[in-house]
């Protein structure tokens, strides 16, 4: 790890996006630092085959793609901080950025710390993750065609993954806890109309099953108390995702969690911090897109650098 005392470049967050931004970072000779986290490498570490990232014909496990971008940064010179931000102080350049044991002081910084799917947390959800349990139709939707899945949700995300899934599974069956959608009424006419859908209402899942895939779950009518048990061969979670920008709160524009950057920028409300990836992104959520904008972020980090480096005209 360096001792200099001030950073150019910080990226917090070791996702897609992040490394992306490293990468990109590292060959303009900015000599990034990463904060990468306890728990690094962004969500593809709790993925096994991704097959819809360009160059791997074959697909390749999530975390041997991150652990391939990660190498790559490196090579071209990024360090890394395998510790969790704590604090960030973005009112006066350099910027602080306190982890468990140290403050980082940068001149730039590149925030990249992602979104979190909301979760049911109930048994058998997380230990069979990505082994029948997802969260992202787009992502794993070709892994079960043929197959009969629910989708756990009532709001447009839920009845968008649902319809997107009937292209390959045989029977999406939506599991809602009330009695009627929260969906646009668009959405809900396109699902309701769809022959390979059908509903279970006012109920909830309570326990996923499974041995080295999910092959059934546990059913509850929240109405009438009965319980069952019905066979299926995946189970999509689609009740909203969190941003993860907590530590950014009263520092950084925001929307509804998410922070804000300008229109073709990847700049934030303040400037020298940009903001790359899921943290960004309400809409699209894949790793290709998280990395395009980490590249993004990278270079609008360079240029304001550079700008930055280039003295001030003396006054006559």
């Amino acid at each position: 790890m360096r001792s200099a005392s001030t950073e150019k470049l910080a990226i917090i967050g070791s996702g897609p996006a992040g490394l992306t931004a490293a990468v990109y970072a590292a060959r303009a000779d900015l000599k990034p630092l990463v904060i990468e986290g306890i728990d690094a490498g962004g969500q593809l570490m709790l993925t096994t085959e991704v097959e819809n990232y360009p160059g791997f014909v074959d697909g390749i496990m999530g975390p041997e793609l991150m652990e391939r971008i990660r190498r790559q940064a490196a090579r071209f010179g990024a360090q890394f901080l395998t510790d969790n931000v704590t604090s960030v102080d973005f009112s006066q350049n350099p910027f602080r950025i306190k982890t468990g044991d140290r403050t980082i002081v940068a001149e730039s910084a590149i925030i990249s710390t992602g979104a979190s799917a909301k979760m049911l947390g109930i048994p058998g959800e997380r230990e069979l993750l990505g082994r029948g349990v997802s969260t992202c139709a787009t992502c794993d939707g070709f892994f079960f065609k043929d197959k009969k899945i629910v989708v756990v949700g009532g709001g447009d995300s839920a009845l968008e993954e649902a319809t997107f899934l009937t292209r390959f599974a045989s029977r999406v069956t939506i599991v809602h806890r009330r009695a009627e959608l929260r969906a646009s009424k668009i959405m809900q006419d396109r699902a309701l109309a769809n022959p390979k859908i059908d509903f279970i209402w006012n109920s909830t899942i309570d326990e996923v099953y499974g041995d080295q895939t999910v092959d059934g779950i546990h059913l509850t009518n929240r109405g009438i108390g009965a319980s069952r048990r019905m066979s299926i061969d995946g189970v999509f979670v689609a009740i909203g995702h969190t941003p993860n920008t907590s530590l950014f709160t009263g520092q950084l524009e925001l929307d509804s969690g998410y922070i804000v950057t300008t229109p073709g920028s990847t700049a934030t409300s303040i400037r020298g911090v940009f903001a790359a990836g899921d943290v960004t992104d309400s809409r699209y959520r894949q790793a290709i897109t998280a990395a395009g904008t980490g590249a993004m972020a990278a270079i609008d980090a360079e240029h304001y650098l550079a700008e930055l480096a280039v003295p001030l005209p003396v006054a006559a």
